[in-house]
């Protein structure tokens, strides 16, 4: 049975105190739930969270690391050195990390390799920008995404994979999917899935809606059959929002 998730991905934002004061908040008035809380911090304050999260039902997770493990490459993280963390998660992939800084799907496949051989869960992030959708290229798109990135994983890896589906026109943007785009695109992940891994393992897959998600649009997208929570990105710096999202 998959599981629902809800992750607050912070992006660059919040200073030290901001960041400790944010937790503190969300642990003090979450609900207990039924779902899975995934907290993902700048690399900075990740020991932090992991220390305020520790003996709680909240998992945290990194926002990229390095495909190699270890080595001279100045400025990088490393999948072991979060695992050492005691992480639970990396996200990889987002639709920033692609745009910015020109990940691909090829660069991307070696990540989640690296990141599973550690231990790590991957948070698989992918989308298509409003051109790729006006033009009908969207499910091309998305389905090489998933291929050239995730699809040359063997049957066992796939159950450590959650898929982050995001819109790029919808990121940041305050527009958000109709609740009908984001359940045709959902399915045709979860069966591309199918067709690759079988259906067992598509079923078990959490896939999460990410894009300009509130607490007043997030509950029409959640009841959608193929949405199993959201990849939460500006709405996740406010606790009381945030906690909004997460009991919807």
């Amino acid at each position: 049975m998959r599981k629902q998730i809800v992750v607050a991905n912070w992006k660059m934002n919040n200073s030290p105190e901001q960041s400790k004061q944010l937790c503190s908040s969300i642990l003090s008035n979450m609900s207990p739930i039924d779902k899975e809380v995934i907290l993902a911090p700048s690399y900075l304050y990740l020991n932090a969270v992991v220390d305020a999260t520790q003996n709680s039902v909240i998992k945290v997770a990194a926002q990229n690391c390095h495909q190699e493990i270890s080595g001279a490459y100045t400025g990088e993280v490393s999948a072991s050195m979060l695992a050492a963390l005691g992480l639970d998660y990396v996200i990889l992939g987002h639709s920033e990390r692609r745009y910015y800084y020109g990940e691909d799907n090829s660069l991307l496949a070696k990540k989640v390799s690296s990141a599973l051989s550690q231990g790590l869960k991957v948070i698989y992030c992918c989308g298509e920008t409003l051109d790729q959708r006006n033009s009908g290229a969207h499910i091309d798109r998305i389905t090489k995404q998933l291929t050239e990135g995730l699809f040359h994983l063997p049957t066992d890896a796939m159950r450590n994979i959650v898929i982050g589906y995001e819109p790029i026109w919808a990121v940041g943007t305050g527009i958000t999917a109709t609740s009908t785009q984001a359940q045709e695109m959902h399915a045709h992940i979860r069966n591309a899935i199918s067709n690759k891994y079988g259906a067992d393992i598509a079923n078990d897959t959490s896939i999460l809606y990410g894009g300009s998600c509130t607490p007043s649009n997030v509950k029409e997208l959640f009841v959608q059959n193929d949405v199993d929570g959201g990849l939460i990105g500006g709405a996740s710096l406010d606790a009381d929002d945030f906690i909004a999202i997460v009991n919807a």
